[in-house]
């Protein structure tokens, strides 16, 4: 968690959820530009674990179908173009890739799973076993939500937090997550933002996911066109269905940006786009 020096007890602040990608950790997004971004602009960023490396923030988990990637077997766990190993790889300046195994991570994260129930099945590239995988991929993805939900309500407990302005983003796994956590509780979101979202093996593509609950709520999408493990052509469906619903949007698709680029380039980008958007604006 980062708060911003600007923050007290007697003015209200911003808040912005920040979702890891799969085989990452908290720390993934809340380093680099976003933590300038959010003092100079007075946030409270918050980074929840989701309860382990994989659990998906509630969403339809790929591992209840036994798979750990997309794409015919592409898993999060390979490298991009010229990147190391660990899903993004390197970004651009250097910063390791979200999704990709944070330094210390168990042995195998980001490469070949081991097999079992539930898991993907060797040489699929996905996420390695969790000790503390449950033999349940459902429930995972519950206590994964619930993770997420019970720290916003430790955050909006603890600080002032400025109920007219929470938002909620997030990169691959945590796109996804951001999507799903947005439209379940639009409520809350002054504005969704999803970096690469992994859409697929989520189960939220644009062709059997609603959006209609959340139309009232301005989303935006960063995107790379050559994306090895998230297809932009799906990515470009969602937002035809924002158009579509008439949401406020915003959709950045960079030329030549990968899975993990994207993260350096996008995060200023909706930092700017989070300021512009608070529920008592609409």
């Amino acid at each position: 968690m980062f708060v911003s020096s600007k923050v007290s007890k007697d003015r209200k602040a911003p808040l912005i959820i920040a979702l890891h990608g799969l085989g990452g950790d908290p720390n993934t997004l809340l380093r680099g530009a976003a933590l300038d971004l959010a003092e100079e602009g007075g946030y409270i960023l918050v980074g929840p674990m989701g309860y382990n490396s994989s659990g998906w923030y509630g969403a339809p988990s790929p591992m209840a179908a036994g798979t750990g990637g997309i794409g015919g077997g592409v898993g999060f766990g390979g490298p991009p173009r010229g990147g190391a190993p660990g899903a993004g790889g390197p970004l651009r300046g250097g910063m390791p890739g979200a999704g990709g195994p944070p330094p210390g991570a168990m042995p195998g994260a980001g490469g070949p799973a081991g097999a079992g129930r539930g898991g993907p099945p060797p040489g699929a590239g996905g996420p390695p076993r969790d000790p503390t995988f449950l033999g349940e991929p459902n429930e995972v993805s519950k206590r994964s939500e619930k993770d997420v939900m019970l720290v916003l309500d430790m955050i909006r407990k603890e600080f002032n937090v400025d109920e007219d302005r929470m938002y909620i983003m997030g990169h691959s796994m945590g796109g996804a997550g951001a999507i799903y956590l947005g439209v379940k509780h639009a409520n809350l979101w002054a504005g969704i933002a999803a970096i690469a979202p992994a859409h697929a093996p989520a189960g939220i593509t644009a062709a059997n996911y609603s959006l209609e609950p959340a139309k009232h709520v301005p989303m935006m999408i960063v995107q790379g066109d050559q994306d090895p493990l998230v297809p932009v052509a799906g990515v470009r469906e969602w937002v035809e269905k924002m158009k579509q619903l008439g949401i406020t949007h915003r959709y950045i698709e960079e030329a030549g940006g990968d899975h993990g680029s994207v993260i350096g380039s996008g995060i200023p980008e909706i930092f700017a786009f989070f300021n512009q958007h608070s529920k008592a604006k609409r």
